[in-house]
């Protein structure tokens, strides 16, 4: 199948796109490099370094290109951004997102693939782990920009049938992920144990998420890809289980075999301090499920970061 994938040069999207380019699919990449790296592209996939606002590109590709799937990841992640920049944060989740929609629309997309967020939109529920009949109500604008597509989704799916499926992510972590920002505290944790600088933990180290390998979420998508599976769904995607940031700091130090301590810091606006997915839609009508641990996706990264640090600082990198 020809594959349009969005971010396709960030954390999750490239590892996305390295499957799909070795499952046999024509990939076509769209990203404009402002948070992901042109290195982490496969070789054998067509990149266009495109903003998704520019809609003029943006319809280029799709004459050009003709993609029968479109799998949208290209986003501001970036939580504490949207609450201070709500408008920069709207523009590209819900305006760039408008513009893939309506193209997928008038291009005949087959089906439009959404990376979107189980860890913002629910807010702080009540009872976990949440299921995704739990009302929206999210705490950040990251998290009313996210959800907002969904809407938009559902209604292009009611007007124009244009085929949806909706991934509702956890706190997704492993190799590629950036340690710099607020998001990834895995990577920030193990490049700053690696370099003996103490981490900071904003709030009392309580709060807590639930942590999917990148592998598995990548997984969700390729699941994602049959035209019958999910059509027009939304699922939340997760372990259902709840680990504290004080928790990934010690298995992260563990790992590393450092002593380190960490800092505490103030708690930072728009974040909740609890959240877990019931995943239990995705297992039965996807028939997805995580399979790497904890313990073991935590080796896999820090193993990546050591190997990353050490080019650092023979200065290969």
């Amino acid at each position: 199948m020809r594959v349009l994938v969005t971010g396709g040069a960030g954390f999750i999207a490239s590892h996305l796109v390295d499957r799909l380019a070795e499952d046999g699919h024509r990939v076509v990449v769209i990203d404009n490099l402002s948070a992901g790296r042109k290195e982490n592209v496969n070789p054998d996939a067509v990149f266009y370094q495109i903003d998704i606002c520019d809609a003029a590109a943006l319809e280029e590709v799709f004459k050009k290109e003709k993609p029968e799937i479109v799998d949208h990841h290209a986003a501001h992640v970036n939580v504490r951004k949207s609450v201070e920049t709500p408008v920069y944060d709207a523009n590209i989740n819900i305006l760039g997102s408008l513009n893939l929609c309506e193209l997928s629309r008038k291009y005949q997309v087959r089906k439009f693939i959404y990376a979107s967020t189980g860890g913002a939109v629910y807010g702080e529920p009540k009872d976990l782990p949440v299921s995704e009949t739990y009302p929206v109500e999210p705490l950040s604008q990251y998290g009313v920009s996210k959800h907002t597509v969904e809407h938009y989704l559902s209604v292009f799916y009611k007007l124009y049938n244009l085929n949806f499926t909706v991934l509702r992510y956890p706190n997704v972590y492993g190799p590629r992920q950036s340690p710099h920002g607020e998001a990834g505290v895995v990577a920030i944790f193990s490049e700053q144990i690696l370099q003996n600088i103490r981490p900071t933990i904003f709030g009392d180290g309580s709060k807590t998420r639930d942590y999917v390998y990148v592998d598995d979420i990548i997984m969700a998508n390729v699941c994602a890809l049959n035209d019958t599976m999910g059509k027009g769904k939304i699922y939340n995607l997760g372990w259902g289980k709840e680990i504290s940031d004080l928790d990934v700091f010690r298995t992260v130090r563990r790992i590393l075999a450092s002593n380190i301590e960490p800092i505490f810091s103030q708690k930072r606006p728009g974040e909740i301090d609890h959240i877990s997915l019931d995943s239990s839609k995705a297992r039965k009508e996807l028939g997805w499920k995580p399979t790497i641990v904890f313990e073991e996706g935590i080796k896999l990264s820090a193993q990546y970061y050591q190997n990353s640090n050490g080019l650092h600082q023979t200065g290969q990198v």
